[in-house]
């Protein structure tokens, strides 16, 4: 069965849709491939040290050797930052690497967590 022909005068729509699939489809795949490169974390845990202090336990993952800085916060349990302090990690070539640092308070916190991670 032949692939109908578009009405005269409409080809240059079909022309401008294909493209334009052709072009986002593009875009997806390259967002795919940027979102599963580059430096990754997981939270590993956290302590509670004392009503001004909380130890976060962290994985950084795939820092191919360069330095990495990342955010860590203290949260209450309304879950409002009571602490927040960005550390500086050594450059490393290991798949992953576990840290342990400590984020200062206002507050007592119930958590603590990495909010970003990113090459230096």
């Amino acid at each position: 069965m032949p692939i109908p022909r578009p009405a005269p005068g409409q080809g240059k729509w079909w022309l401008i849709g294909t493209l334009g699939v052709l072009v986002m489809s593009a875009f997806a795949i390259w967002f795919g491939i940027a979102a599963t490169r580059g430096v990754q974390w997981s939270d590993a845990g956290h302590d509670i040290v004392s009503d001004t202090r909380v130890q976060v336990t962290f994985d950084v993952i795939n820092q191919n050797g360069k330095p990495v800085s990342c955010t860590i916060e203290a949260q209450d349990n309304e879950h409002s930052q009571v602490g927040v302090t960005t550390v500086d990690l050594p450059a490393t070539r290991k798949d992953v690497v576990r840290y342990i640092r400590t984020v200062r308070t206002v507050t007592r916190a119930v958590t603590g967590t990495v909010d970003s991670c990113h090459y230096r």
